[in-house]
């Protein structure tokens, strides 16, 4: 799931749409403030909350591992649409319901058309005072096997918003590794230049051994410089829009991730999403 799936670390362009007092003529901007929607922060209803994003991506990254060997090149773009729903169940309690798919022709898909891999996720989410805790169930479908997934983040209401995600495979797919797990230790800085939010990610990960075909120990590290804009001049009512893009640099351990054609590469990242 997600391009790190990494998550694809990606930048946004965040913004939502502006209204005009009564009698005067609206010309959407993309330097409009944003403007929140009436019902509540969701075109679906105060305790329903959504994003949708539409990118294309230069490499798939799972966890350190380069999946279509991209190496230091970034000519073959891959779509890699994704859709997150949340239902707030209580004030501290919400569950969560996603997919991520990833599109191209660097091989005859099993799944039909262009559509190399299409991954599906329930769990459920808990605010623990300065902890959020989520807890996700994972289907990833392809080469006609499904790998099995369960996460368990941990995030901290805390400077440069560090985070740990426990990344567990119960059963071994069609990846090319056995079960187990990768760690993976995350903070990230924010700022702004303008109407452009900035954010660089940091992550360290270690992995079991075999998890990636090889040893244990130290499995990768990346940092990343995403940027976000806001699209103004879009109706409210179909949720705030943004463009996001970003780089990521990734420096991968070749005893740890043995088949990645090179053990360090930079990724880009361009793309649409929608919060709703």
């Amino acid at each position: 799931m997600k391009l790190t799936k990494i998550n694809t670390i990606a930048a946004s362009l965040l913004a939502v749409p502006t209204i005009a007092s009564a009698g005067e003529l609206a010309v959407p901007s993309i330097m409009d403030p944003p403007v929140p929607i009436a019902d509540g922060g969701s075109i679906l209803g105060s305790a329903v909350s959504g994003s949708l994003s539409l990118d294309y991506n230069s490499h798939f990254i799972s966890y350190g591992a380069d999946v279509w060997g991209a190496g230091d090149e970034m000519s073959d773009a891959l779509f890699n649409p994704s859709l997150e729903l949340t239902f707030q169940l209580t004030e501290n309690v919400s569950f969560i319901l996603g997919t991520w798919w990833d599109v191209n022709d660097n091989t005859i898909s099993d799944i039909g058309g262009s559509v190399q891999e299409i991954d599906v996720w329930a769990g459920i989410g808990f605010g623990l005072g300065p902890v959020d805790v989520t807890i996700l169930y994972q289907e990833w479908l392809y080469a006609k096997e499904s790998e099995r997934i369960i996460d368990v983040i941990l995030a901290l209401d805390l400077p440069l918003s560090p985070s740990l995600t426990l990344h567990n495979r119960v059963n071994e797919g069609a990846s090319g590794g056995d079960n187990g797990l990768v760690a993976v230790l995350g903070i990230e800085h924010g700022f702004s230049a303008g109407i452009v939010d900035f954010a660089i990610p940091v992550s360290v990960a270690a992995a079991t051994e075999d998890f990636h075909g090889g040893d244990s120990g130290f499995a990768y590290a990346s940092i990343g410089l995403n940027a976000t804009i806001p699209l103004g001049f879009m109706n409210e009512e179909l949720g705030s829009w943004n463009i996001h893009g970003g780089l990521t640099y990734f420096i991968t351990d070749d005893e740890v991730i043995p088949n990645n054609p090179d053990d360090s590469f930079v990724t880009a990242n361009l793309g649409i999403g929608i919060d709703f």
